[in-house]
């Protein structure tokens, strides 16, 4: 069976009438943590975006394959199903939704199995406690009041709780101290297995300090122009993007 999960094919992203994404070509195999890294601008979100097929983003060219499966133009609760999940810059709330009843009804909708909801809430207690999250939020509506660490939080319990194949967090370390990114750190190493892949979108470092990544892949408008180890992503934080521009 092959290893390849993810591959993106010449992508051309335009949103509005901007082109934002010139040509990317990225593939992931499953085992990984690949990172994208880039200024503000580059196109990190409109990446994660077009893999989720965003209606506010256009493809122009190129094509996203997935577990061997074309998903350019597949609807975004279709490619949610096949395995995907985003976490988001700015988590939404969404009032009058308990976290418990948002995320049963999310797995339902994954696995097209019905929740058992006893055994769902004692699961969802041990993650809230590995991420040091307070149990009484289980039953807050989803993000509602939460801080920003605490929303960054329940996106990695969403992961958990979900277990994608592919997850992509985006800008997940954003705003957060250091001990919210450490425990973040901590969650994608619970998440990360030999079936599963994660695709870590970012503009700095700071998340990076805590895990081991298999590959870092430079944006700058538009385009990848450079990918290697580890060692880049240190590189940048000693030298930062300009030499790329």
């Amino acid at each position: 069976m092959s290893s390849k999960l993810l591959e993106i094919k010449d992508l051309y992203v335009n949103a509005e009438d901007k082109e934002i994404l010139k040509g990317i070509n990225l593939n992931i195999n499953k085992g990984e943590i690949h990172v994208i890294m880039g200024p503000n601008g580059s196109g990190k979100t409109t990446t994660a975006n077009a893999i989720l097929n965003n209606p506010e983003y256009s493809k122009t060219n190129g094509s996203i394959i997935f577990e061997g499966d074309d998903i350019t133009n597949l609807k975004t609760d279709e490619i949610a199903r096949k395995g995907i999940f985003m976490s988001f810059q700015l988590p939404e709330e969404i009032p009058g939704v308990s976290v418990t009843n948002f995320l049963k009804y999310s797995k339902n909708k994954i696995t097209g199995q019905p929740v058992k909801i006893f055994a769902f809430k004692e699961e969802l207690k041990k993650y809230m406690e590995e991420l040091n999250m307070n149990p009484k939020n289980m039953e807050r509506s989803l993000n509602v009041g939460f801080s920003g660490g605490e929303k960054k939080k329940n996106e990695i319990l969403q992961m958990l709780v979900l277990n994608p194949k592919l997850a992509i967090l985006d800008e997940t370390d954003s705003g957060l101290d250091v001990d919210a990114i450490r425990t973040v750190s901590k969650g994608i190493e619970m998440f990360k297995n030999s079936e599963n892949a994660i695709l870590i979108i970012t503009h700095n470092t700071k998340i990076l300090h805590s895990l081991k990544v298999d590959y870092v892949h430079v944006l700058v408008d538009g385009k990848i122009v450079k990918t290697g180890g580890q060692e880049l992503a240190t590189e940048i934080e000693e030298n930062g993007y300009a030499q790329y521009k």
